[in-house]
C-alpha cells in the first residue's frame, strides 16, 4: 500500500512537466542565418530555444504547423495553435542578407506576398514558390493569406519578386476541349446522366459548353469535377456560390 502511494505522488509530481511548456508563436518570424530554430518561433521556448527544425536556402521557407507543433511537442514545449496557423512563413532576418533579385523588392513600407520564381502559364503555385516582401504598394486584389495562391495555376507568365494578385492565378483545369464528360441533373430525388464533348477546357465553377454525342445539341453546363459537369438546379447554386466569392474578393 505504502509502495502504491509514493508512486501516485511520484506521478502527480511529473504531471506539469508531461503537459509541455506553453508557447506562443512570434509575431514576426525570422531567422539570422538560414537555420530556423525553435526560439526564433516561439516566445518562451526556453531551454528547447536553440533547437534547428529546419533550414532557409532562399528568402523564405514555409513550414508546416502542424508538423512544427510536433516538433516542439517532442522538444517539451506545448504551442496549442489556438489560431488554427496552417502554414508558418519564416524570413530572412535584416541582418542575414538575402536573395539579390529580390533586393528591389524588399524595400518599402508595406507587406505582400511575392513570388520566389518565375513561373510559366499552367503552373501550379507551391508554397516554396511565396514569399513576403515589403513593397511600396500592394495590388488592389492582393491575397491576405498564401493559402488563397497555393494549388492555383498561373494564368500567365509570372516574374520572379512580383507581388501576387488574385488575378495571377485560376481554379486548376479540370476538363479539357474535346473530353468526354458526364452531363448531370439532380432535382427532388430525380437524376439523369447523359454524354457530352467539352467544346472547351473548363475549372470546376466554370460555365461550359457540351455537345450531346447523341444528339448533338449543345448545352450550356457548369463543371463540378474531373470529367464532369450538372445542369439544373445544381449547375445554378454552383454558379452563383462562384459568383458570390468572386464578389467577396474584389
Amino acid at each position: 500500500m505504502k509502495t502504491l502511494v509514493l508512486s501516485l505522488a511520484a506521478l502527480l509530481i511529473a504531471s506539469p512537466a508531461l503537459a509541455g511548456q506553453a508557447v506562443s508563436l512570434r509575431s514576426d518570424t525570422t531567422d539570422a542565418d538560414g537555420r530556423v530554430t525553435l526560439g526564433e518561433l516561439f516566445d518562451g521556448a526556453g531551454a528547447a530555444s536553440d533547437m534547428v527544425i529546419a533550414t532557409r536556402a532562399g528568402p523564405t521557407v514555409v513550414l508546416d504547423a502542424a508538423q512544427v507543433q510536433i516538433t516542439a511537442r517532442r522538444a517539451g514545449l506545448d504551442w496549442s495553435n489556438p489560431n488554427g496557423v496552417r502554414r508558418i512563413i519564416v524570413r530572412a532576418g535584416s541582418g542575414s542578407g538575402g536573395d539579390g533579385a529580390l533586393a528591389g523588392a524588399s524595400r518599402g513600407n508595406v507587406e505582400v506576398l511575392a513570388y520566389a520564381r518565375s513561373m510559366a502559364t499552367g503552373d501550379i503555385v507551391q508554397p516554396e514558390d511565396l514569399i513576403w516582401v515589403k513593397a511600396a504598394a500592394s495590388p488592389s486584389d492582393a491575397p491576405r493569406d498564401a493559402d488563397a495562391l497555393i494549388g492555383m495555376t498561373a494564368k500567365r507568365a509570372l516574374r520572379q519578386g512580383s507581388a501576387a494578385s488574385l488575378r495571377d492565378v485560376s481554379t486548376p483545369l479540370v476538363i479539357k476541349a474535346g473530353d468526354i464528360v458526364a452531363v448531370t441533373y439532380e432535382d427532388a430525388g430525380v437524376a439523369l446522366t447523359l454524354q457530352g464533348k467539352a467544346m472547351a477546357a473548363g475549372a470546376v465553377g466554370d460555365s461550359l459548353m457540351v455537345q450531346n454525342t447523341a444528339s448533338k445539341k449543345i448545352i450550356e453546363t457548369v463543371v463540378t469535377g474531373p470529367g464532369s459537369t450538372a445542369v439544373g438546379p445544381q449547375a445554378m447554386r454552383l454558379k452563383a456560390s462562384r459568383n458570390s466569392l468572386r464578389y467577396a474578393a474584389r
